[in-house]
């Protein structure tokens, strides 16, 4: 008798969150909202803001990033963590909500409609993830995990920040857990620094690319996606 073909792995979509998703910093967008509450003070939300300037129009760097986090974290420390879902639907009704990209929500949301699971990646904590993937209709997300003891945020991180390599590591996990072929998978990012993700998978996309980035994906010969200036362009490499 053949040999029963083993059935066929199944695809799915991965989508960086900052820039790529949404305009700007998930972070910046938390802590302008965690102001009206008191979590911290306008002085920091000032900070927050140049940053936010630099990381649109720049593109992020793994110092500015980290400064950030860092920055976020120390401030978030003694908080109740039972608060936490609040201030995320807040934060996604009055800020995150009004700054998605439509044109990658699009193309995620035709992911799923093609019936591929559609994950968002990100270094922000994991339920600001997670909320989103569900506003959005995408399966879930993977994210940076928190630490709580006694019901509030400790400032500090299990494991490291979902960020370059942990993401591409993240990645494979999950492809290994839910069956993924990573080969005939996507993956959708601004940064040079999610160059390890994009490379692990089949169909890597550039979208609102740095300079770095720009130049591995025309020389790759990726898509290109650039929603941040008014008409569409899309590059096919060289």
């Amino acid at each position: 008798m053949p040999t029963p073909k083993k059935p066929e792995k199944k695809s799915a979509a991965f989508f960086d969150l900052d820039n790529t998703l949404l305009r700007g910093s998930s972070t910046f967008l938390f802590g302008k909202e965690a102001v009206k509450l008191a979590f911290f003070t306008r002085k920091d939300l000032w900070r927050f803001g140049l940053s936010q300037l630099r990381f649109i129009w720049r593109g992020e760097s793994a110092k500015m990033l980290k400064h950030i986090e860092d920055r976020a974290m120390s401030l978030a420390a003694g908080q109740n963590a039972a608060e936490l879902e609040k201030l995320i639907d807040s934060v996604w009704q009055h800020q995150i909500s009004k700054r998605l990209w439509p044109e990658t929500v699009r193309i995620a949301q035709e992911h799923i409609a093609a019936g591929r699971e559609v994950w968002i990646v990100t270094a922000s904590p994991v339920q600001m993830g997670e909320y989103i993937a569900k506003k959005l209709g995408l399966t879930g997300a993977l994210g940076t995990v928190l630490e709580i003891k006694n019901g509030k945020l400790t400032g500090e991180f299990i494991g490291r920040p979902l960020h370059g390599k942990r993401k591409a590591k993240a990645v494979r996990a999950l492809a290994q857990e839910k069956g993924y072929s990573l080969r005939k998978s996507y993956a959708y990012s601004d940064s040079h620094n999610d160059l390890h993700m994009l490379t692990r998978v089949g169909h890597p996309v550039a979208v609102n690319p740095d300079k770095i980035l720009t130049k591995h994906a025309k020389a790759a010969g990726w898509k290109i996606f650039d929603f941040k200036k008014r008409e569409l362009k899309l590059h096919w490499g060289k």
